[in-house]
């Protein structure tokens, strides 16, 4: 076991829980209710996601690289929440899908050169969250 401390969780803050449930939902995310009301009564409210098989990559760039990566509008303290999809079509489709919702999309899919199909698309409280399919080492390019 590490001895350092182990990335394992993402807690969001949200304006409106039944906007971001309704937002996560559509994205496919499995999530939790039963704990939504605690102390029940109190309006304090709580949406676990049920355990997913893979860990969380946790990566640092700077403003210029997240730019080039994600959007022009992405500047530091910025958080961009991932999700893997299972092919490049998922990750048209779901963009798709979530920007027809009214979701606001801020980077359309295309072909990133980490190899892998890449969307962008804001959650309900304007976080940006990504899609992307598998990482393909052949697909991969050096940006100009």
């Amino acid at each position: 076991m590490s001895k350092g401390p182990i990335f394992n969780q993402v807690n969001l803050v949200v304006s409106d829980m039944d906007a971001a449930i309704a937002f996560y939902r559509l994205l496919g995310v499995d999530l939790d209710a039963s704990t939504d009301d605690w102390p029940p009564g109190t309006g304090r409210r709580h949406v676990h996601v049920h355990p997913q098989p893979a860990a969380a990559d946790f990566d640092l760039d700077n403003e210029a690289m997240a730019r080039l990566w994600g959007h022009e509008t992405l500047e530091a303290g910025d958080q961009v929440l991932g999700f893997v999809l299972p092919s490049s079509d998922a990750v048209d489709e779901k963009y798709h899908e979530l920007v027809e919702a009214g979701y606001s999309g801020r980077r359309e899919p295309y072909d990133a050169f980490f190899g892998a199909r890449y969307a962008i698309v804001d959650d309900p409280d304007g976080r940006p969250v990504g899609l992307m399919g598998p990482r393909d080492p052949k697909r991969r390019y050096t940006p100009t």
